[in-house]
């Protein structure tokens, strides 16, 4: 007997196993926890909780439907890209999901996969699962949890399998030859778009959260910010589907990336910041640019490009962060935690510069050393390809006008029946008036729950602690 179909590959499928779990950890808890440190007091657990539902809601979606919808069979709808924009519409329940897994279209073009489709379903799914929870930064502190509960199903079932299917699944983009190695523009400028338009539909925060949406625990969101840079080796480590030598270049200029976007933000704080000091939040917002400029372009271009993408990225997305944010068009919308600067537009940076950087001489997969050559992508720096950026520039097109459009229709739509806001007194309160939990319970909070407990005992009273300097001006986000 052999545990083993002749097909798998217990190395790879051990890999992306591991890659799947790392970046499912950076939903939750890693967004989770940061987001719910970074968020006001009064709204932590209703982010938290936010992040739970939705990382579920995208699991029971995917299986039933999404993932052949963005990995399945095309649904030719027309011509042009409509004849290869999504898949058909199929589950993947059942007892035939342990044949070995293939994305149709790109069989024939690239090694067969050496796991099973429930592999490739899980491991899509983390992918799935971390966008929306992205996007939740832009409407925290207004939106109807009742929304965003039928909210994140559609959007994942109307625009993320499009996004993924055009890229990754072999359909109309990825067959012109548009790059996208591990979500710069399938996750990140798709959330930037998304959270954009949501906010500006729904709404502004009350003005005084505006005026002083101070961090209500910086260790917490500390320990979240590290779980996604270490979750991101799976992100990027994984997504060629290979534990080979691409995957293993993709994880060094990954980290490479963005350590030197991190340095770069702070210094750009120091020298030209409103308070021409380094903060701790500017350090976030410098590790997310890296992180998600990197993300298209890992495993396309060397070390020295992975550099340049950290410097660019970090450089792009501090100046709209603190120039473009400080235009009257960005004061209006609300983005909570500027997740259009972080992702929309670091993603954005990303993936336009693998048109110009990627190397060809970086081995995606290796040839059969005769009649199959090495598959490597050229750039236009390296490669002197220049049509390569022209692909990349219509991609993000479509992914921007697509997910806006979605993202407005869902949300009209929604508005027709509940909506979209929570009401004034609970904005008011937060997290007692919405779910009746706080984050750190008050004494109030405590004894209305306790009810016939005996009191504790008395402790000693103590000098009041000093009132804490405000947060810097930098609000992090992911």
């Amino acid at each position: 007997m052999s545990p083993y179909p002749d097909w798998l590959n217990s190395g790879d499928n051990t890999w992306q196993l591991v890659a799947a779990t790392l970046v499912a950890l950076m939903s939750i808890p890693g967004i989770a926890i940061l987001y719910g440190g970074i968020v006001q007091r009064k709204w932590a657990v209703n982010t938290i909780l936010m992040a739970f539902t939705a990382f579920s809601a995208v699991l029971v979606v995917w299986v039933l439907w999404g993932f052949k919808m963005g990995f399945g069979e095309p649904l030719k709808l027309g011509p042009g890209i409509l004849r290869a924009a999504v898949g058909v519409p199929h589950t993947i329940l059942g007892s035939d999901n342990q044949n070995q897994a293939v994305i149709p279209l790109l069989d024939g073009l690239m090694p067969k996969l050496r796991f099973s489709e429930t592999t490739l379903a899980y491991f899509h799914f983390a992918f799935a699962a971390i966008t929306p929870l992205l996007f939740l930064g832009s409407v925290i502190g207004r939106i109807n949890f009742k929304v965003w509960l039928l909210f994140v199903p559609l959007w994942t079932t109307f625009a993320y399998t499009v996004n993924a299917f055009l890229l990754w699944g072999g359909g109309w983009w990825a067959s012109m030859g548009a790059l996208d190695y591990s979500g710069g523009y399938v996750i990140h400028l798709a959330a930037g778009t998304t959270g954009f338009v949501a906010a500006a539909i729904i709404g502004p925060r009350l003005a005084r959260d505006r005026e002083r949406a101070v961090p209500n625990n910086l260790p917490m969101a500390a320990a979240g910010a590290g779980i996604l840079w270490l979750g991101w080796n799976g992100f990027n480590g994984g997504d060629m589907y290979f534990g080979g030598a691409n995957a293993s270049l993709a994880v060094l200029n990954t980290n490479l990336c963005t350590a030197v976007a991190v340095l770069v933000w702070v210094l750009w704080d120091m020298t030209a910041g409103p308070q021409r000091k380094p903060n701790f939040l500017g350090a976030i917002n410098g590790m997310i640019a890296g992180l998600v400029a990197i993300t298209p372009a890992a495993g396309y271009v060397n070390s020295f490009g992975a550099m340049i993408i950290g410097v660019v990225a970090s450089t792009v997305v501090w100046l709209s962060w603190n120039k473009l944010g400080r235009t009257r068009l960005f004061r209006k919308v609300d983005d909570t935690l500027g997740v259009f600067h972080t992702h929309g537009v670091a993603g954005l940076a990303g993936g336009l510069l693998v048109g110009v950087l990627a190397d060809p001489h970086i081995i995606v997969y290796l040839g059969n050393g005769n009649d199959v050559a090495d598959v490597t992508v050229s750039g236009w720096l390296y490669g002197h390809h220049p049509k390569q950026l022209l692909w990349q520039a219509g991609a993000a097109a479509t992914v921007i006008v697509w997910d806006a459009f979605v993202t407005v229709v869902i949300l009209k739509f929604l508005g027709l029946f509940m909506s979209l806001r929570m009401p004034d007194h609970m904005l008011e309160t937060g997290d007692v008036a919405a779910h009746e939990e706080e984050a750190y319970p008050d004494e109030t909070l405590v004894s209305a729950h306790v009810g016939t407990l005996p009191a504790a005992p008395a402790l000693p009273k103590r000098a009041p602690d000093k009132p804490s300097g405000e947060a810097p001006g930098n609000q992090a986000t992911t």
